[in-house]
This record gives structure tokens, C-alpha cells and sequence, in this order.
């Protein structure tokens, strides 16, 4: 079994979800994949332990669904520390970006909160995710998954957080630094509404 794209794409948006209840076709619409494929990274994510299931029982399981009230939403739901260490640690290696020529799209990594009011641009092309419709003028980096800038501009969380992600995967260290601690106070958050 090895990790796509998809599944981080998928799992980060499970965790821009909260404590909203999700069903496959809820997730294939507003990430704009089939209720296959979302079938299949949900499975995999699973594997890999970036998601626990219902039939993991633990602790950690236990008190998350009493602290999100979980009736009636789907059995598969973050786990938080897992995806913090794979993120931070692994995807760099496991998903680094394409850059490539100047284009229009989405600002994305340092070019996009949370991150961008860390750093300052003087005289630089921002990153973007290549899009048509988008607005600004960047140099090319290619999204975790081919339909992340349009999932992102129906959901400002999820952006935010492959934002994080992407500062993760082609940021300098410092850059990176800032992202980690970003999706730290993010990863936190969940199951505590």
C-alpha cells in the first residue's frame, strides 16, 4: 500500500470539517473526486494510521467521540498526531511540488495566510496553484491534488490548511518551522468545538 496525493488531500479535509459529520458523497462534492475515489483514499489513510477507525478502539478514540459528539457522522475521523509527524516530517519527500513557469492561479505556501503574515515578498514572484479563474500573477506550484484550488475556494479552511501543507512541502526551513506550529494550533483545535 502506498500513500497518493488524494489521501493527504482527502484527510485534510476531513480535518477542515471539525466536528461536522461526513459522508463519501458529502466529500466527493466539495472536493470535486468521485465517491470512489474518496472510497479508496479513505482506505488507504486508514492503512497508513492518518485516520482511525471504528474498529480501533483506544482511548484517544473514546475521548474524541465524547468531545465531538459524533452522533451519527461517519466512524473514520484524524488522528491528529499522526498526520502532524507525517506532514512535518514526510511530505517534503513524499509529495515535493512542481515549480515551474510564471502563471496565473491561486496564491498558495508563503504567498497565502496563514502563512504570508510571517514573511515578507520583496520583489518575488508568490507561489500559485495554477488556475484559470485565478487572479494573481506567480510562478507555477503544483497542488497536492489536481482539484485543491477550486475545493479551496469553497472552503477557507481547507485552504488554510494546504497552505500549511504547502509551505511544508517546498518551504525553506524557517518557512517550515512557522508552518509546523500553524498546523499544531490547527490540529488542536480539532474535536474541541
Amino acid at each position: 500500500m502506498v500513500l497518493k496525493p488524494q489521501d493527504i488531500f482527502i484527510t485534510l479535509k476531513l480535518v477542515a470539517l471539525g466536528n461536522e459529520s461526513w459522508s463519501y458523497v458529502r466529500l466527493a462534492n466539495e472536493l470535486f473526486m468521485s465517491a470512489s475515489e474518496i472510497n479508496a483514499g479513505v482506505k488507504r489513510s486508514l492503512r497508513a494510521g492518518l485516520l482511525i477507525g471504528g474498529h480501533q478502539q483506544t482511548e484517544y478514540k473514546k475521548k474524541l467521540m465524547n468531545s465531538m459528539n459524533m452522533v451519527g457522522s461517519h466512524s473514520h475521523w484524524p488522528n491528529r498526531q499522526a498526520i502532524h509527524e507525517f506532514l512535518v516530517h514526510g511530505a517534503k519527500y513524499s509529495f515535493p511540488p512542481d515549480l515551474g513557469e510564471v502563471t496565473r492561479g491561486i496564491p498558495t505556501a508563503t504567498a497565502a495566510a496563514p502563512i504570508k503574515k510571517n514573511f515578507m515578498m520583496v520583489d518575488e514572484l508568490p507561489p500559485v496553484w495554477p488556475y484559470l479563474e485565478g487572479e494573481v500573477k506567480g510562478y507555477s506550484f503544483s497542488p497536492i491534488y489536481r482539484s485543491a484550488p477550486q475545493a479551496a475556494l469553497h472552503d477557507p479552511n481547507l485552504y488554510e490548511l494546504l497552505v500549511i501543507l504547502d509551505t511544508l512541502r517546498g518551504g525553506k526551513a524557517r518557512e517550515r518551522e512557522k508552518a509546523a506550529q500553524e498546523l499544531d494550533l490547527r490540529l488542536s483545535k480539532y474535536g474541541s468545538d
